[in-house]
């Protein structure tokens, strides 16, 4: 199958098409999406969005990165994230999130992945606005993420979308792995 066929089918099979609302729209440059198609995800992704993460991030990073990324995420959690394929069809950007099952009011974003090509254009901020929106309506309040504590660019961003950080949480994700644990109400969309 060729890279335009793969891309679509993985559009065909995506069970719930996203339309990014007017105002998600305005956030981005137009130059920055002209072309581009806003989707949910299918577990087809899987394998080339693990692909995409080891490209973007290639100083070694990407493979433990992609490790963040199992299966899981594009069986049970399409309905709550999204892809920007790029007009080659290739995946552009994507989200990774969902509604907490133990605490209904909270939404939590797991990962955000940018193209660097188009990192600064509005697009990452345009994902968290709309996945923000779509959790509203689905009656959360609370925003969650956590990032890395040597990840200042990633707290940097989400302090300029509103969020608090707290301290790093010593062993959070398993001996040795502390993070920064980051909250803003959903209403807060900046």
């Amino acid at each position: 199958m060729t890279g335009g066929a793969v891309a679509g089918a993985r559009q065909r099979a995506s069970a719930i098409p996203f339309a990014p609302s007017v105002r998600w729209r305005a956030r981005l440059r137009p130059d920055s999406i002209r072309g581009m198609t806003f989707r949910r995800p299918t577990e087809a992704d899987h394998a080339a969005v693990l692909d995409r993460v080891v490209e973007w991030w290639p100083d070694g990073r990407g493979a433990e990165l992609a490790s963040l990324l199992p299966r899981l995420f594009f069986q049970h959690f399409a309905a709550t994230s999204m892809i920007l394929d790029g007009p080659d069809g290739r995946i552009s950007a994507f989200l990774l999130g969902f509604r907490s099952a133990d605490s209904p009011e909270v939404a939590y974003i797991h990962f955000v992945g940018v193209d660097p090509a188009l990192r600064g254009q509005g697009i990452a901020r345009s994902l968290y606005d709309a996945f923000a929106a779509d959790m509203a309506r689905r009656g959360c309040t609370i925003l969650n993420a956590v990032t890395g504590p040597t990840n200042t660019g990633s707290q940097a961003f989400h302090r300029a979308m509103g969020f608090s950080l707290a301290d790093p949480v010593p062993d959070y994700d398993g001996p040795g792995q502390a993070r920064v644990t980051m909250s803003r109400p959903i209403s807060l969309l900046p």
